[in-house]
């Protein structure tokens, strides 16, 4: 950056244009530019509206980010092309997520099929460069790809097997080296950041396959997921085809380009979390809500959806039930309720005859007196009650039926499950 003593900066790249924000001390507006490259450069055309779409693109996104409590250094949008944000001192990473085997991924591993699905999501850090030069170092390539082993950062050629190659340069200096929980924190950000997204994709019918971001710490030293998100950033199959740069890159037609950027665009204006509630429905004030206080504090839920506690009995007071289910239910139609009772367990019978969202019911008794479970289990016809014996499972279950619409939930779930799960192809 060319920074001056007065703090006032201004730096240009390919597709972009950071600058000092008048006025807001520690802020800087990020402009995006029409035009549009591939290969580091070496293709390049101007895409007239390109760079309005892309700032619209990238705002709707960091909204949807920031919604999901990730921090990102994205404060506000203040133009057609251009955002505030957090001024950083940005580091040297290129954090890519995949979930599929697509671009430089497949170059790397041509042993496993294009397009192959990762159930544990892989996670790549690639050094930031240009001029093929780092550190009075130079190299084959610029972006390597970096291995973290023995307190030692190894590059490797991003475009080749990796299976082929040995490192062509062990750096024992590189971006937080004495720093490991920061690069540790940096992957769980971009990790939780992917699942935020995948699933906001996959609600619109849509699927991301891969993620690029990058970070920085502000002023103040604290980490930020920053710079841009836009159609550049990522890989997302409409019905098996790109939408995204990759078009640009394989030689699409430049007004294709345009209509997919304009497209992309259009759907992130629909990223949003939708309002939600689990309603914690008990019979008694003696059945004690703490174990499930405890798990939904444990995911987070308070902030991403509504958490309710009714106390009412079905046996004593069916019509009060009937009355205060159909009013909450009506200000949040996308509900769980989760009915604790114990011994007769009308409470779940009378709430899923009666409402239309799913009813899970949970025992309060069923440890000293196991016999109580059955009045949870043998329901009437059309009468669909899950049955769940621990507090927590219950939640978990709830949380993942609200998942399938809200991607911070999916996230907070996902996340948890990623750590261990596996991928069968080893690489």
């Amino acid at each position: 950056m060319n920074e001056k003593n007065t703090g006032v900066f201004r730096v240009e790249g390919k597709t972009k244009v950071v600058e000092s924000y008048p006025g807001r001390e520690n802020c800087v507006s990020l402009f995006s530019k029409d035009d549009l490259t591939a290969g580091d450069g070496k293709k390049h055309d101007v895409l007239e509206g390109k760079g309005r779409l892309a700032n619209q693109t990238t705002c709707n996104v960091f909204r949807l980010s920031k919604n999901c409590d990730l921090p990102v250094a994205f404060m506000e949008q203040s133009g057609d092309n251009e955002f505030i944000a957090e001024k950083c001192d940005m580091i040297h990473y290129e954090v890519v997520v995949r979930r599929e085997n697509h671009g430089s991924s497949a170059k790397r591993h041509p042993e496993i099929s294009k397009g192959h699905l990762f159930p544990k999501l892989k996670l790549e850090f690639f050094l930031k460069t240009s001029g093929k030069e780092w550190q009075n170092h130079e190299l084959p390539v610029d972006d390597p790809l970096v291995v973290f082993e023995g307190g030692r950062a190894l590059l490797y050629r991003p475009d080749q097997p990796i299976h082929q190659q040995k490192p062509f340069l062990i750096l024992d200096d590189f971006p937080l080296k004495d720093n490991s929980k920061e690069i540790e924190r940096i992957g769980q950000i971009a990790l939780k950041n992917f699942l935020v997204l995948e699933k906001a994709w996959q609600i619109l019918d849509r699927r991301l396959v891969d993620l690029k971001v990058e970070f920085g710490h502000n002023t103040n030293g604290e980490l930020r997921l920053a710079d841009v998100i836009d159609n550049d950033s990522w890989r997302v199959l409409e019905n098996g085809l790109y939408i995204d740069k990759q078009m640009y890159r394989d030689g699409a037609d430049l007004n294709q380009v345009k209509e997919k950027y304009r497209l992309v665009a259009e759907l992130t204006g629909k990223f949003s979390l939708p309002r939600q509630q689990i309603i914690l429905w008990r019979g008694s004030d003696t059945d004690a809500l703490e174990p499930f206080y405890k798990a939904l504090n444990e995911y987070k839920t308070p902030g991403i959806c509504a958490v309710q506690p009714v106390t009412l009995s079905a046996h004593k007071q069916p019509m009060q039930v009937c009355e205060k289910a159909d009013q909450l239910v009506q200000e949040y139609p996308d509900s769980v309720i989760l009915a604790y009772v114990g011994r007769s367990n009308g409470l779940g019978a009378v709430l899923a005859a009666h409402v239309s969202v799913p009813v899970i019911s949970v025992s309060s008794t069923w440890k000293d007196c196991p016999q109580d479970v059955w009045s949870s289990l043998h329901m009437p016809s059309s009468v669909p009650v899950a049955t769940i014996l621990d507090p927590k499972n219950a939640v978990i279950y709830a949380l993942q039926i609200l998942a399938m619409r809200n991607p911070a939930i999916y996230a907070e779930l996902r996340i948890r499950r990623e750590e261990r799960l596996c991928n069968y192809a080893k690489i």
